[in-house]
């Protein structure tokens, strides 16, 4: 009788990255975005119109939300460089938003500033306890994100921000993901050997950390508020969930 091989030895994980948007939280719901920023313009929008705009600026681009069917010529720069600089990222996508006749003047920078305040976003309910159980365990966290704008606020507003060790930030950072560079800043950041670190995100970006030497864990991004599959990162950095 054969003797079955032996599985290869996990590697033990010393430091976490994680993505942002899709793995830690979720933009708000599309109708509450843009009824609150027409709020912001002075505008009360009921719901079925609410809804039929929210679904047009979807189409048309959303930050956080699927890629635009179409980028304009003219925006075809801004839109390239957006994770890169902040003020691209903003034209970026107010521009998108102004290809929409709302019929709400200042709509389009109204729903931009819905981005950068905490309350447009939702963490999911599993962020918290995995980060602050990685925290107790003496397992440094960084959060590596494509993005155009400061996120840091956002985990303050949380409470969450003391639980972050180092923040790699693509427009801090001028590398996006899934270039190894940023993967590799960010270990450096935590002093880790980047074959001992975990990077955990939800998209074929993220995955480009397998590049850099670091294991990759890839979760589905979960509806807002909802658990997302953290307690994964748990077992395989601290050894189950109430470690």
């Amino acid at each position: 009788m054969h003797e079955p091989p032996d599985r290869p030895r996990r590697r033990p994980v010393e430091a976490v990255l994680f993505d942002f948007h899709g793995t830690l939280a979720q933009v708000e719901d599309s109708v509450r975005w843009v009824t609150r920023s027409a709020e912001a313009c002075g505008v009360t929008l009921d719901r079925g119109r609410a809804t039929v705009l929210a679904d047009r600026l979807l189409t048309a681009g959303r930050a956080g939300g699927p890629p635009p069917n179409r980028v304009p010529p003219p925006l075809a720069e801004v839109w390239a460089d957006r994770d890169l600089y902040p003020g691209a990222h903003r034209a970026a996508y107010t521009g998108l938003a102004a290809t929409v006749d709302s019929g709400v003047t200042g709509l389009a920078d109204a729903l931009y500033e819905r981005l950068l305040d905490p309350d447009g976003w939702l963490p999911y309910a599993d962020t918290a306890a995995t980060l602050r159980t990685l925290h107790a365990a003496g397992v440094p966290v960084a959060v590596v994100s494509n993005v155009g704008f400061d996120i840091r606020p956002h985990f303050a507003a949380w409470g969450l921000a003391d639980l972050v060790d180092a923040w790699a930030l693509s427009y801090e950072v001028g590398r996006c993901k899934p270039d190894p560079a940023i993967f590799l800043r960010a270990c450096g950041m935590l002093r880790a050997d980047p074959e001992r670190t975990l990077m955990v995100g939800d998209t074929p970006a993220d995955a480009g950390a397998v590049r850099a030497g670091c294991a990759t864990l890839v979760l589905p991004a979960a509806d807002a508020g909802r658990a997302n599959g953290l307690a994964a990162v748990l077992d395989l950095a601290t050894g189950g969930p109430e470690a």
